[in-house]
């Protein structure tokens, strides 16, 4: 492990591997140990894993509740670390890459989205909100419960739901960095990514899961018919956590888009 400052945060991030950079951006109520089955997939490239404002080890700073202050942290990173590279993002991950390809100059040269939405319903928002008033309230039990029912539906294998509820729990840290980003992805329910997505002229391919209720088709569908390049993949047998559920499928998918589009 090791930090960079970045504009007001420090960020937490790893680097393994040799070759084309690659940066891998965790969901909500994650940090970058969330990767670490899909990335053993990927060792021909130069992967970077990082903490997202205010998860895992990545101080908060002063944060905004904007897509477009997580999409600059991004690009911070980008600019100062790796230069250059292939981004994968992950549900809340996969909207800050969309955001941050929106804009010119960008240094984001393929990027791949899974289980991510370019808008969310009011649904979506109003839970956000729940979230949010929890830990607002200093609400700990109840947050810690919710998201441990948000996980049992986010997966549809075998695994000890209270062990990673845990895990992510964790991450949330002081609460502050989910407040933050959630916040953000209430944003794209007023002011959806849609009308930004054909702004964007970098390859994008679009990861969806058979059953992933929180990111169902037609969401994947929104992006891929907005954007020029861009293509749809799906992962078999698993839920909204892929990562969780199909950690060697996904990485393996992910290992070829990256080489088929000419990240090695």
């Amino acid at each position: 492990m090791t930090t960079v400052e970045l504009r007001d945060v420090v960020v937490n991030y790893r680097r393994r591997g040799s070759g084309p950079p690659v940066v891998l951006l965790h969901g909500l109520a994650e940090d970058l140990r969330s990767w670490e089955a899909v990335a053993a997939h990927l060792g021909e490239f130069t992967v970077h894993t990082l903490d997202l404002r205010g998860h895992g080890r990545t101080t908060p700073g002063e944060g905004a509740g904007t897509l477009s202050q997580l999409g600059d942290d991004l690009a911070a990173f980008l600019s100062t670390v790796t230069g250059p590279a292939a981004v994968v993002g992950y549900s809340l991950g996969g909207a800050i890459g969309l955001r941050a390809a929106t804009c010119p100059g960008t240094l984001i040269d393929h990027l791949i989205v899974a289980a991510t939405s370019s808008v969310v319903g009011s649904a979506a928002a109003e839970f956000f909100a729940g979230r949010i008033a929890q830990l607002e309230a200093s609400d700990w039990d109840g947050f810690a419960a919710g998201l441990r029912d948000d996980t049992a539906k986010q997966v549809v294998t075998a695994v000890d739901i209270d062990a990673l509820a845990s895990r992510r729990v964790d991450a949330v840290g002081d609460g502050r960095g989910y407040i933050n980003a959630a916040r953000a992805m209430m944003g794209i329910h007023s002011e959806p990514l849609n009308p930004l997505l054909a702004q964007i002229e970098v390859p994008v391919d679009v990861i969806g899961a058979e059953f992933d209720v929180f990111c169902p088709r037609r969401a994947s569908d929104i992006i891929v018919d907005a954007i020029s390049d861009c293509r749809y993949h799906e992962v078999a047998g698993a839920g909204h956590l892929l990562s969780v559920d199909q950690p060697d499928a996904y990485g393996r998918l992910l290992a070829r888009l990256l080489h088929s589009r000419g990240a090695a």
